[in-house]
């Protein structure tokens, strides 16, 4: 009977062992989870800029002066800006909720857009307020703005460029090939 308690508790001790060692796998598989659809959403978020329509319509955009109107826009000679103004607005609302849902971390936003967003809502900030009132929707691009704001509130003072700050970084992982 000795042995037969001394079995019910080594296997009751195992019992247990497996538990914690699934609860531990689980979490670490959540967590990789978690990361990989961050990473997802990173690679989404450069696929945006990839988007040759995406691409036109930001550099008209970063061309425009800050004091042009919702009107100046709608009747400019230049054709399509009212539309490239529609896309980047949309495009950074998108950006900005991913952002507040953390789906994108916000220092990949900031590292990639954190010094143009800022500039391309001041650029827009004029048609995007007149489009609310014509719509009577205050929430119209509110994420776009939202994230202007906080991209500016959290931007370092006179950072360096990153190939300036960042030259000497070395890989976590150096490899001789893909997949070893």
């Amino acid at each position: 009977m000795n042995d037969l308690t001394k079995l019910a508790n080594i296997a009751e001790i195992i019992g247990v062992l497996i538990v914690i060692g699934g609860f531990v796998f689980a979490l670490l598989q959540m967590r990789q989870i978690k990361q990989q659809r961050r990473e997802l959403a990173a690679i989404e978020l450069f696929r945006f800029f990839g988007n040759p329509k995406f691409t036109a319509a930001y550099k008209v955009i970063l061309q425009l002066s800050e004091d042009m109107s919702a009107e100046d826009i709608r009747n400019s000679e230049q054709p399509g800006l009212d539309d490239a103004a529609m896309l980047i607005s949309t495009t950074m609302e998108n950006i900005g909720v991913m952002t507040y849902q953390r789906i994108v971390p916000f220092i990949v936003v900031n590292n990639l857009i954190g010094s143009t967003t800022p500039v391309l809502w001041r650029k827009l900030e004029k048609w995007a307020t007149t489009l609310r009132l014509e719509q009577d929707s205050p929430g119209a691009f509110e994420w776009f703005q939202w994230l202007a704001e906080q991209l500016e509130k959290h931007q370092i003072n006179d950072p360096e460029p990153a190939y300036v700050a960042h030259k000497d970084w070395i890989p976590s992982h150096l490899r001789h090939q893909i997949g070893s």
